[in-house]
């Protein structure tokens, strides 16, 4: 009994290094750097602009000028300085603060507005055909408003961020995140979306990670990282490359 206790021990252990193992190599796994390009790379120039780090433009390529702007940021944040985007370097950037400037009361009033809406259940349609007209109308006030990471407001939002807004004006709440709005609604196949129903991508990383309000005719309306709100289509080769799937929300 001893003897068999013993190994089921040591075959313990040896997992749990195993798997300490394997998350520490996954933790330092570069996800971006020199000559990467795309996406991901827009979204990491965006942010480093946003918190102020000295970049030119955003371009989608990892040049030199990202890789020193990287590399500025891991100092500051006590990172090992590589110049390398690794998951520690990438959960940073994505929760470093915000140099936006919004009026103060607005920001407390819309606050106040979620705290008072009650939430949609996950898995059912809740929309109202009648609804629907509102929910675009609003949606397309925006359109233009720039595209900063973790913006819920008019001074800029991000796409789940500009989902919850526009559906919050209408005294409806959603999830913040795109892979919790992803489980609203029934999954449908594109040909079956409704204009009012949602669109999610993968984009920054696997899953549900990017979402827009579909309009009708392929159109749906989103926050770019690139353009801010805009309104792109689904046959687009960068978006049809990346859909995730469409949930469908109106009753």
């Amino acid at each position: 009994m001893a003897k068999r206790y013993c190994i089921l021990s040591y075959k313990v252990l040896i997992l749990a290094i195993i798997c300490c193992f394997i998350n520490a190599n996954a933790q330092a796994a570069p996800i971006l750097k020199l000559n990467s390009h795309g996406h991901d790379v827009i979204v990491l120039q965006q942010n480093l602009i946003r918190m102020n780090y000295d970049l030119s433009k955003v371009s989608g390529n990892y040049d030199k000028e990202t890789q020193e702007a990287v590399k500025a940021f891991q100092k500051d944040h006590k990172i090992k300085v590589t110049g390398i985007v690794n998951r520690e370097t990438w959960w940073a950037i994505k929760g470093g603060k915000q140099n936006v400037i919004v009026n103060s009361q607005s920001s407390i009033n819309e606050k106040i507005i979620l705290d008072n809406l009650s939430s949609v259940p996950y898995g059912r349609q809740f929309l109202s055909k009648k609804e629907v007209p509102g929910i675009i109308a609003t949606a397309k006030d925006y359109i233009g408003v720039p595209y900063v990471f973790g913006g819920d407001t008019p001074a800029g939002f991000d796409c789940s961020g500009y989902l919850e807004y526009v559906f919050a004006k209408h005294g409806i709440r959603i999830p913040r995140t795109a892979d919790e709005q992803y489980k609203l609604g029934k999954l449908v196949e594109p040909d079956d979306l409704e204009a009012g129903d949602l669109v999610f991508f993968t984009t920054y990383e696997p899953g549900a990670s990017h979402c827009g309000i579909y309009l009708g005719n392929g159109n749906f309306i989103h926050a770019s990282t690139s353009r801010g709100i805009r309104v792109d289509n689904l046959d687009n080769t960068y978006w049809a490359s990346r859909y995730y799937g469409g949930k469908h929300i109106v009753k």
